[in-house]
């Protein structure tokens, strides 16, 4: 390949910038499309920002949570998180509860 030889991604921008296809913007434009950009970046950073809790579990429960963590081979904080998440989204049911496994299974 020579030093001059472009890529097929970078001929096609090549010919589509002689082609007048894209144009440059005016400063203000561009500060504006950085500014939404920008204020996009939070919002999402926000929407995902974690929020500390504390809770207090017998010494028992905390042994057995730290087992099955590691059994899973994840940090215990983890698998307390994805337990939760589980639960709220409706994925883990209570084995127990007869009418709830007869409604999954349409029995």
């Amino acid at each position: 390949m020579k030093k001059n030889d472009l890529l097929k991604e970078e001929k096609t921008t090549s010919d589509q910038l002689a082609k007048g296809k894209y144009k440059s913007v005016s400063k203000r434009e561009k500060s504006k499309y950085a500014h939404a950009a920008k204020s996009e970046i939070n919002r999402r950073k926000e929407v995902r920002k974690e929020k500390r809790i504390n809770v207090r579990l017998t010494n028992e429960d905390l042994v057995h949570l730290k087992d099955k963590a590691q059994q899973e081979g994840l940090p215990y904080q983890t698998l307390v998180t994805s337990i939760i998440h589980k639960y709220l989204n409706g994925y883990l049911i209570d084995v127990n509860n007869v009418s709830v496994i007869k409604k999954l299974l349409k029995v």
